[in-house]
């Protein structure tokens, strides 16, 4: 922990040195919540969002906070190990796996023209109690196994050993952005009329698990999150039978997954707690985690040392300098394209608008690791090789 903000109703821990002025104010609205627990956590990567700040951790007494969630529910990591060594060879085989990559996993705003395989979708819910995810089911299955835009990605890294890995952020597309606006919208118009003592211009409208719409909000959550998992799953699913296409006797080690967008129930201090982990993942001790970089910067496989000062938390990424438009506007197309073609990275930097994920839109990735050092260790350091943005 770098330093503590103790001027609120509970402190604010900080794992970075530091913060612009509209992530600390969001913070602030965080400490004052009356039902906040013990105090609200920064992570190294944290920017503001809408509401809570990304990378920001809060725990809450018996109460949930759709934005502090957010929209993508469930968004998340997986990662893989091959057992493909980097050759000369595979080197030149990337940019033709790349392309066979964009032919089966659907990418930006695009999904599957039929349907799948209902069987990839969650299993053991009741889909008929839930509202939203009932609605929207049938698009669903075709956007399930579909990367789609903004920081999305699929990349090819390799370890200092010199295998090849396969990564995959993504999360749960059009289904999680319905579900956590939908509740947000029944939590504004509730804290309305209770009069809640939270201000509506902090967008942190909330539902106490007194009542019916808390429950029926985390069980839907909760379905957005085992579906981005789902999708997840079946796009590695998609890149593995693209690498068995070039490497048949190719082997995969088992699948690492971890996600950033979700709240669950979580005993801290003595305390039964909802724990609110908005653009950070859980860093209990032992479990293994994965922290990506920017496009063109290494990302880690870590394992959590089980903070208690964190909510067991640490940072998702390496957390951006600027917002998307900000990076379009600001950052010189020739100069970005330079950096990650001076790398041999075969990269998605292809005309101005992708510019909001050029690797000078975030953070250095390695001030974020060693800001965290007493969250997560570092258990594998992998560098790009190739990557297919949303």
């Amino acid at each position: 922990m770098k330093k503590i903000i103790d001027t609120e109703r509970i402190p604010i821990k900080l794992w970075l040195d530091e913060i612009e002025e509209n992530t600390l104010q969001q913070a602030k609205n965080l400490a004052n919540l009356p039902f906040a627990f013990r105090n609200i956590c920064l992570m190294p990567d944290a920017h503001s969002g809408f509401g809570m700040p990304i990378g920001g951790v809060m725990a809450a007494d018996n109460v949930i906070v759709p934005n502090a969630v957010g929209v993508d529910i469930g968004c998340g990591m997986c990662a893989v190990k091959t057992d493909i060594e980097l050759t000369p060879e595979v080197q030149q085989e990337l940019k033709n796996i790349l392309g066979d990559i964009r032919k089966r996993v659907p990418v930006g705003s695009s999904h599957h023209k039929k349907a799948q395989d209902e069987n990839l979708m969650p299993q053991g819910y009741d889909i008929d109690d839930m509202k939203v995810v009932r609605t929207e089911y049938s698009s669903a299955l075709k956007q399930i196994g579909t990367l789609g835009g903004g920081n999305h990605f699929i990349e090819i890294q390799k370890d200092k050993d010199n295998y090849i890995w396969i990564m995959i952020h993504s999360g749960s597309r059009n289904i999680g952005k319905k579900v956590a606006d939908h509740y947000n919208n029944i939590a504004k118009k509730l804290n309305k009329e209770w009069n809640s003592p939270v201000p509506p211009k902090a967008d942190l409208a909330y539902l106490p698990f007194t009542c019916k719409e808390a429950h029926s909000y985390y069980e839907e959550m909760k379905y957005c999150v085992d579906f981005a998992l789902a999708n997840r799953k079946l796009m590695l699913t998609r890149v593995q039978e693209v690498f068995l296409d070039f490497f048949p006797n190719i082997n995969f080690g088992e699948i690492i997954n971890i996600a950033h967008n979700y709240a669950t129930w979580e005993k801290h201090f003595g305390k039964k707690v909802v724990v609110h982990r908005k653009g950070a993942t859980s860093a209990h001790k032992g479990e293994i985690g994965i922290i990506p970089g920017s496009q063109g910067t290494k990302s880690y496989i870590v394992e959590g040392l089980g903070n208690p000062e964190s909510f067991a938390s640490c940072s998702h990424g390496a957390g951006r300098t600027m917002g998307r438009n900000e990076a379009i506007r600001n950052l010189n197309f020739e100069e970005e394209k330079q950096k990650l073609d001076s790398l041999g990275i075969l990269h998605a930097v292809r005309g101005k608008r992708d510019l909001e994920e050029a690797p000078s839109a975030y953070k250095n990735i390695a001030e974020v690791m060693a800001n965290q050092e007493d969250l997560v260790k570092i258990k594998v350091e992998l560098s790009p090789l190739a990557v297919v943005k949303g």
